[in-house]
């Protein structure tokens, strides 16, 4: 997560952190999700690998909220994204989802995925 975006997320109460900020940033993803499932924490990423491991195993957390292609890319514009959307798609995020946002649509799949269920 971008340091803009996170610091936006944080101001809004959250416990956003940057890989960084907890020296993961040199860590393969399956190290950052098992962190992130054992804090219960989200993980926002335009890496579709989070979403690779989501169909591997059958858990219901952590939750991941994708930047598809076709979504912007500037860190004040996703957050404005996410925080426009948050409202619909909290419920989802708290119970165990992965969020896609593309350029025409946000599609929710709940954990643990399925066959069918898609990232």
């Amino acid at each position: 997560m971008h340091s803009p975006l996170r610091r936006i997320i944080k101001s809004r109460r959250s416990r956003a952190v940057h890989v960084r900020e907890i020296a993961l940033q040199a860590k393969d993803d399956p190290t950052i999700f098992d962190r992130a499932a054992a804090e219960d924490r989200i993980i926002v990423s335009a890496d579709t690998d989070f979403g690779f491991i989501l169909s591997s195993r059958t858990v219901t957390k952590p939750s991941v909220l994708l930047f598809r292609k076709g979504t912007e890319h500037r860190p004040e514009l996703q957050t404005q994204l996410l925080l426009t959307n948050l409202p619909s798609i909290e419920t989802a995020l708290n119970t165990g989802s992965i969020v896609v946002f593309e350029r025409t649509r946000i599609r929710i799949p709940p954990l643990p995925l399925t066959s069918g269920s898609g990232t």
